[in-house]
């Protein structure tokens, strides 16, 4: 079984037990977050749940870390004018531990 989630602006594939990194969401490390934008179920049947069958659907989980990622090196120049710029960038994010999804 896996749900669809969006969260943030970008789309996730969760399943039970499986951890993933969102941006930032309210919250101590180790209290619950429920999504509730959920786009799509697949069930033990392997079918396919989109729509209307999945508007009461949620997805509940825990918050086990917050962190920053990786820095990301931003270069920009344009030639023969002498311009060059080095800006670094680190994203802050959430890690979820996806507990279930209610269908």
């Amino acid at each position: 079984m896996y749900a669809v989630i969006e969260t943030g602006g970008k789309q996730y594939r969760v399943m039970p037990g499986q951890t993933i990194d969102v941006d930032t969401l309210a919250g101590e490390v180790g209290s619950a977050v429920e999504f509730d934008r959920v786009l799509a179920v697949s069930n033990d049947a392997n079918e396919l749940l989109l729509g209307d069958a999945v508007k009461a659907a949620r997805v509940r989980g825990k918050i086990s870390a917050h962190g920053r990622g990786d820095k990301v090196i931003v270069f920009k120049f344009k030639r023969k004018k002498q311009y060059k710029r080095t800006i670094g960038h680190r994203q802050n994010y959430t890690r979820v531990a996806v507990e279930e999804i209610l269908a």
